[in-house]
C-alpha cells in the first residue's frame, strides 16, 4: 500500500543510506515465509549467549556462516549451518545498487581496498563497482518481540569491508546509527518500517548501530507476521574461505 505521506530516502551518514518502502508486499511475504523455514531446527533460531553469561533478547538464525561471539563457524550444535541462497545474494546486489544509485554520491572519500580487498566505494565508479561485485555469503536473521533490543555495536567480525545490507519486516524498529569511534554521540535515530532498506559501507562500514525500541502492533497485515514482532535480515560478505 502506498503511504499517504511518502517518506524520502536519506543519507544517515557518509556511506549509509535509508531507502523507505523498498520491498513491496509480495517480496516481504516471500522473505517472511523464508524466515519461518530457516527458523526451524536443526541449526534454527535461538538466543545467543554472550561471553559474560548474558543472553541476547533477540532470537537469531544464520545462513552461510553461523555467528557466535565473536567469530563465524560452519556448524551449530553439530549441525551444518543453513545454506545462503543465491536469490538472497541477488537481492543484496539489488539493494546495494538501489542505495548507491547514480545521482548524489552518498560519500566522497577515496576508495579503500579494506582488509580483504572488498570495495568500500568512494567515487561514483566505486559505488557502482560495489553493487556489481557485492557477493554476500552470510545472513543474520534477527527476530525482535516487543521487549527485544539490540545494543550499539560494530559489525567487525567479517574480514571483508563490503557494505552491510539491512532489511526490515513487520513492526517498526527505532534504529540508532552512530559514529565509528564510540557508542556515544553523534548518532541519528530513524524509524525503520516494514519493507525499509538500509545499506552502510564506505566510511560508515564500522559505525556503531543498534535498535532501541520496537513499536508493537505497527507492522502491516498480509505479510505473514500477524502475531507481531520485527524481523531484520542483515547480509554481509564474510571474506572467509568457503572451503573452511
Amino acid at each position: 500500500m502506498t503511504a499517504l505521506i511518502p517518506r524520502p530516502r536519506s543519507v544517515l551518514a557518509p556511506g549509509a543510506v535509508h531507502v523507505p518502502g523498498w520491498l513491496d508486499e509480495r517480496e516481504q511475504r516471500r522473505l517472511v515465509q523464508a524466515c519461518r523455514e530457516w527458523a526451524r531446527p536443526p541449526a534454527g533460531m535461538r538466543r545467543t549467549r554472550l561471553p559474560g553469561g548474558g543472553v541476547m533478547s533477540v532470537q537469531t538464525v544464520c545462513l552461510g556462516w553461523h555467528w557466535e561471539p565473536y567469530r563465524y563457524v560452519r556448524q551449530v550444535d553439530g549441525h551444518p549451518v543453513k545454506a545462503f541462497p543465491g536469490w538472497l545474494a541477488d537481492l543484496g546486489r539489488r539493494a546495494v545498487a538501489e542505495a548507491y544509485a547514480p545521482g548524489p554520491v552518498p560519500f566522497d572519500e577515496p576508495n579503500d581496498d579494506g582488509p580483504a580487498g572488498g570495495p568500500l566505494g568512494g567515487s561514483p565508479n566505486g559505488t557502482r563497482d560495489a553493487a556489481r561485485s557485492y557477493a554476500p555469503d552470510v545472513a543474520l536473521v534477527n527476530f525482535y518481540d516487543a521487549d527485544a533490543r539490540m545494543g550499539l555495536h560494530q559489525d567487525r567480525d567479517e574480514r571483508s569491508r563490503a557494505p552491510v545490507v539491512s532489511l526490515s519486516l513487520g513492526d517498526t524498529g527505532v534504529f540508532r546509527f552512530g559514529n565509528t569511534e564510540s557508542r556515544g554521540r553523534p548518532w541519528v535515530d530513524v524509524e525503520l518500517e516494514s519493507g525499509d532498506l538500509v545499506v552502510f559501507g564506505g566510511p560508515s562500514r564500522l559505525a556503531y548501530h543498534g535498535v532501541t525500541r520496537i513499536v508493537p502492533g505497527s507492522g502491516p497485515g498480509g505479510i505473514g507476521l500477524d502475531g507481531g514482532g520485527r524481523l531484520n535480515l542483515t547480509l554481509r560478505e564474510s571474506g572467509l574461505d568457503a572451503s573452511c
